[in-house]
């Protein structure tokens, strides 16, 4: 099944790249010669990272609150964590939508207390397809990283303490440090799922900013260049095979999602 249904269209579409419109790997020079794939590709990495950076940060903070907390609010928080996990991309990226298109939500509320004279331009750019980017992502750091916490024996920052570490010293030399395998996880996990995000890119960049996955169904399915799209396919999923790959040398990825 695995063979049938997975390795067999990825070949195929390894095949269409270098064989549509005509064998040869013309649609891969276009990697260096087109400035449209190019300006795509530098657009995607750029939002990517910065949807990586915010959701490790506000991730880690959930995280190490979540570690911390009694069992009774710990049920809270991991609620509050995997509800939006339940609700549709769709949903979730209409809701940014109302919230911050210029009538929104948000630009209303400024504008009656009299902070801006001018709606905020929150929408149809690079700012919300990361704001809505990142609270998709925030439940893929939380849980790799809360895994990881969980397996730092808490008796290392209590000997820190008594040795007498502040707070923040202890948090910096001994926590954070064991902490480091999840970062890593995490990060890589965010990046990649960000790489092919398509759904809340479209709609909160309003066609205006594009991303490779957009790209590729541009490619695809209005303009029929089917060479093109696979090609561009296959330089992504090579990609993504080259982060798990380096992932699985850093970390046991295992133990990052808890198991064993």
């Amino acid at each position: 099944m695995m063979a049938a249904f997975y390795f067999y269209p990825l070949v195929q579409v390894l095949w269409i790249s270098v064989t549509e419109p005509k064998p040869g790997l013309d649609n891969y020079a276009q990697l260096l010669t087109n400035a449209s794939i190019r300006r795509t590709i530098v657009t995607t990495l750029r939002i990517c990272v910065l949807t990586t950076a915010v959701t490790i940060l506000l991730g880690y903070i959930v995280a190490y609150v979540l570690v911390h907390a009694s069992p009774r609010a710990q049920r809270w928080l991991f609620l509050g964590v995997l509800v939006p996990l339940w609700i549709s991309v769709l949903v979730r990226a209409f809701a940014w939508v109302t919230l911050l298109a210029r009538e929104g939500l948000i630009n209303t509320t400024l504008r009656d207390a009299g902070l801006i004279d001018q709606p905020l331009a929150l929408i149809w750019n690079e700012f919300g397809i990361v704001v809505g980017m990142v609270h998709y992502m925030i439940p893929y750091a939380v849980l790799p990283l809360y895994a990881n916490m969980r397996d730092i024996d808490p008796r290392t920052v209590s000997a820190a303490r008594g040795l007498g570490g502040s707070r923040f010293y202890t948090f910096r030399r001994v926590f954070l440090p064991q902490s480091l395998p999840g970062i890593i996880g995490a990060t890589v996990l965010v990046f990649i799922f960000s790489l092919g995000f398509f759904v809340t890119p479209a709609i909160l960049g309003g066609g205006k900013t594009l991303m490779i996955a957009e790209y590729i169904s541009l490619q695809i399915l209005d303009l029929l260049r089917w060479g093109l799209g696979t090609m561009l396919a296959s330089t992504l999923i090579l990609f993504i095979f080259v982060l798990l790959a380096a992932l699985a040398k850093v970390v046991d990825l295992k133990r990052l999602f808890g198991a064993g």
